[in-house]
């Protein structure tokens, strides 16, 4: 019986003009576009410098700002009124300002300080655009130190940025969005296929047969099962040619994970078509959950920044754990063994959901 139905879903799937593309171009299309736009890599912040001084440091400093790859100058000044008007006007989004005689103070060992406004109403583009600026013209200082006294030259400190050490963002968001496919594609459908046949009338027929309704669900659930696989593949080979970032860790553990991702929020989908009547109500409450799990699994903000409260509804949350496991796993080289708590609980989630599609799938005979 179970056969039977598994090759009724795949012609009916295979029927559909839009499905098989979508499996395909979807997630093709979203490993291409959405990795450039969806950065909070801050880039282009336009400075306008107030030059009071015009004396070699400060021209030292301007050239040093307009040589920046995330500094660009807008403008050099001699008031800060005038700078200030461009950021009124929002062409401007931090203003330097140099004050007279600043080299020469500085040789005396005691610099007047310089002074840095940013516009905030872009409070991240504001404050890490200031601290770009902070850093570029402490490292000119530096050098000019150097310079005229090598010998004071000291290095404190060194940094290395571990696991992501070109801080490329999309590194951080190609993981999220192959979880973002998942949902989408085995979450998202199976719940508007099967409400689409309650309002075609068809599932009447099968209400009618000796089917059972786990049989039904099963049956339901393979194709997507199946159809995730197939987008979490395309997505993986898209991220190696198109950007060259392929997985630290074992491909099996991903794989692993995403299987049992896959079943779960299929199984969330089934449950959601089966309370609901309508397409309207199905896509409405997908989508309201979609978004909790967006904001509040790690997949955007870290779940450390919410308040308490917010972390504890986290756990209850399926992609909270394949969030840990894309990226440890892709980023960082976790094994199964390190990432075993978050299996165990995806685990339970995959157990708990396929249960609820089957019982709250009512059969009328």
């Amino acid at each position: 019986m179970l056969k039977v139905l598994i090759k009724k879903e795949i012609l009916q799937f295979r029927r559909n003009s839009f499905l098989p593309k979508l499996v395909v171009v979807f997630p093709i299309m979203i490993m291409l576009v959405l990795p450039w736009v969806t950065t909070m890599d801050v880039r282009h912040v336009n400075v306008s410098v107030v030059d009071s001084d015009h004396s070699q440091i400060s021209n030292r400093i301007i050239d040093k700002i307009n040589a920046s790859e995330y500094l660009t100058l807008h403008s050099v000044t001699s008031t800060f009124d005038l700078s200030m008007s461009e950021l009124d006007k929002g062409n401007v989004d931090v203003i330097l300002e140099i004050p007279q005689d600043y080299e020469k103070t500085m040789l005396t060992g005691h610099p007047k300080r310089l002074s840095i406004s940013a516009n905030s109403v872009n409070s991240n583009k504001g404050s890490i655009g200031a601290q770009y600026l902070a850093q570029t013209i402490s490292h000119t200082l530096a050098e000019q130190r150097s310079m005229t006294s090598p010998e004071k030259r000291g290095d404190f400190f060194t940094i290395q940025n571990r696991y992501n050490p070109t801080l490329e963002y999309r590194n951080f968001m190609i993981p999220a969005l192959l979880i973002i496919l998942m949902i989408i594609i085995t979450g998202f459908l199976p719940a508007l296929n099967l409400v689409s046949e309650k309002e075609a009338g068809t599932i009447e027929q099968i209400n009618v047969t000796p089917v059972s309704r786990f049989s039904f669900t099963l049956a339901k659930l393979i194709v997507y099962w199946a159809a995730g696989l197939v987008v979490i593949t395309i997505a993986l080979l898209v991220a190696w040619i198109v950007y060259g970032l392929s997985a630290v860790g074992s491909l099996a553990v991903i794989y692993a994970g995403a299987f049992l991702f896959i079943i779960t929020i299929s199984g969330f989908g089934i449950i959601a078509s089966n309370i609901s009547s309508t397409m309207q109500q199905a896509i409405f409450f997908m989508f309201f959950f979609v978004m909790v799990f967006m904001l509040m699994s790690g997949l955007l903000t870290p779940i450390e920044s919410m308040p308490e409260w917010a972390q504890y509804i986290t756990y209850a949350l399926p992609p909270r754990y394949f969030v840990s496991i894309m990226r440890s796993v892709f980023l960082k080289g976790a094994t199964f063994y390190d990432m075993r708590y978050n299996f165990l609980a995806l685990t339970i989630f995959t157990i708990v959901m396929n249960i609820g599609a089957a019982i709250t799938y009512k059969k009328r005979s």
